[in-house]
């Protein structure tokens, strides 16, 4: 009888739990968000660009180019984020893939580059989004311009 008991209470207590961590998953506010990103190629080093970023996530935004791929007009790059908001927070973004295609001599156009925000400090601590982006990258002046837009979802905000 005392079997039966204890093993209804652990139900009853992992059911609570799981209820608990679907409850806090489900306490972000989640909002379009967008803007646009002038970087330049080469700023800090060769793989690495720097720049700002206007609109709903302003602030000075970089990348660091981790490998390439390329193939006929194809040029992919996979590409590690650095950002930091005009108030001083910093956005943690998962590495990204940017597919371009070659427009003219040293200029590609983007065709696909999702980016996912995974974290951040101050007001983007526990924030998740996922945005699209488009543009073009001069890779013979190394000027870079993306548009991105998407969703933000920002923890503990109802």
């Amino acid at each position: 009888m005392r079997l039966v008991s204890t093993t209804k209470t652990v139900s009853v207590m992992a059911m609570m739990v799981l209820l608990a961590g679907l409850a806090a998953g489900q306490n972000k506010h989640c909002t379009a968000a967008g803007g646009m990103l002038m970087t330049n190629l080469g700023a800090v080093d060769p793989a690495t660009t720097m720049g700002t970023a206007t609109g709903d996530l302003r602030g000075a935004v970089g990348a660091t180019i981790l490998s390439t791929e390329g193939s006929g007009n194809t040029l992919i790059l996979h590409v590690q984020h650095h950002w930091v908001t005009e108030s001083g927070d910093t956005l943690d973004f998962s590495a990204a893939t940017l597919t371009s295609t070659q427009v003219a001599p040293g200029l590609y156009a983007v065709v696909t580059y999702p980016v996912h925000l995974k974290g951040g400090t101050g007001k983007y601590a526990g924030a998740t989004g996922d945005f699209n982006n488009i543009g073009e990258a001069d890779l013979v002046s190394g000027q870079i311009v993306v548009r991105y837009s998407g969703k933000i979802c920002l923890a503990g905000r109802d």
